[in-house]
């Protein structure tokens, strides 16, 4: 049986439309508030149908020096074209990407985790820097 690590896929965002793209500064101020903006399928758009879409996004944050990462943001898509009239007959289609704003006296790395309901699991990270 795998571990859990071993299911999360990763690839360059600019070709891959399953990976979660970070957008933030590269340098915080320490103890101020700043945002965060991620998203999936921003080079390559990620079909948003109801037979095949992104279903949350999770944003973590691991100061450096410590042991484990502090959950940030979860934010789940549950409008993909379906009603009661079948799949994709609706008007209503949510789009994956997400913002969150948080503060941290210390530098470390911001992780986005994301899930597609037919490719699984997909995470990226970016460095953050205090200064």
């Amino acid at each position: 049986m795998a571990d859990l690590k071993d299911l999360l896929q990763s690839a360059d965002w600019k070709t891959e439309k399953h990976v979660p793209v970070i957008e933030a500064q590269d340098l915080a101020k320490k103890g101020e508030f700043f945002k965060i903006t991620v998203s999936v399928g921003k080079e390559i758009p990620h079909p948003n149908k109801t037979e095949h879409y992104i279903s949350w996004i999770g944003v973590y944050f691991q100061p450096q020096g410590e042991k484990y990462p502090y959950q940030i943001a979860k934010t789940e898509f549950t409008s993909h074209g379906a009603s009661i009239n079948g799949a994709d007959t609706s008007t209503v289609y949510t789009h994956p990407e997400m913002s969150a704003v948080f503060k941290t006296d210390k530098p470390g790395v911001i992780y986005a985790s994301s899930y597609c309901n037919i490719h699984g699991l997909w995470q990226s990270s970016r460095e953050l820097k205090i200064g």
